[in-house]
């Protein structure tokens, strides 16, 4: 019986000291050399794609023919002109050749080589213009040429002996609107304007307009006349235009 039990004990104790060598050798590391692997070369292109590289140019051999030919066409081309924008230029006054010059009338003169002679001048209400030289010159109810004609006549007149002489508007006098519009008053003639844009430069009518007709009052050298227009009847410079009340 005591056999028995110690053999029992040995084949224990046996097992136990196997178990820990296995246990202590699977905790043990292997000694020896490490092997790098080397990082492969195409692992960013794989992940980024190929960088981006400019094309070379291609050098194309030719003797002549239609290559040459396009080639030398460059060549000789001339170089394309810079693209600028002008100034915009001030538009001058149209006018009327027949028209009839009166006071408020700005105009331009020019005496062709005679700087101190050419300059602006303004019909003043007596209807002449003022110069050197030849001092007041009637202006009212002349045209631009028959003015042009009377100032070179002065100035041949022991001044200058040829005298080359030119007279254009500058501005126009003014017109007038009276009555039933929201600003009444006296405002810059603009060409070709009609009683219904003047009604306009002046605020439109007032609430109570008679709107469908109006009365311009136009003044020549020979006096006035006075006439109901509709709205879209042409004004002339220094027309008075008076809008009345209606009554319904």
């Amino acid at each position: 019986m005591p056999v028995a039990r110690a053999f029992r004990w040995s084949i224990l104790a046996a097992s136990l000291a196997a178990s820990a060598a296995l246990a202590l050798g699977g905790c043990m590391q292997t000694a020896g050399p490490v092997t790098v692997m080397p990082p492969r070369a195409d692992l960013d292109s794989m992940a980024y794609g190929q960088p981006y590289s400019a094309p070379q140019p291609v050098v194309v051999a030719d003797g002549g023919g239609a290559i040459g030919a396009l080639r030398n066409s460059f060549a000789s081309s001339p170089a394309p002109m810079p693209v600028g924008y002008a100034a915009p230029m001030a538009a001058p006054v149209r006018y009327d050749s027949s028209y009839h010059l009166d006071a408020g009338d700005r105009l331009r003169v020019v005496v062709y080589g005679q700087e101190g002679l050419t300059n602006s001048y303004a019909i003043d209400a007596g209807g002449s213009i003022t110069m050197p030289l030849i001092g007041a010159v009637p202006a009212r109810g002349r045209t631009t040429a028959g003015l042009a004609g009377e100032i070179a006549a002065r100035l041949r007149n022991g001044y200058i002996r040829e005298p080359s002489v030119a007279v254009e508007i500058e501005a126009y006098r003014p017109f007038f609107i009276l009555g039933e519009v929201l600003a009444p008053g006296q405002y810059p003639y603009v060409p070709n304007m009609t009683v219904e844009s003047a009604v306009a430069i002046a605020g439109g009518f007032s609430p109570r307009a008679k709107r469908d007709v109006v009365t311009v009052t136009h003044t020549e050298a020979g006096g006035a006349m006075r006439a109901i227009v509709p709205l879209g009847t042409p004004l002339a410079p220094g027309d008075t235009v008076f809008v009345g009340e209606r009554w319904f």
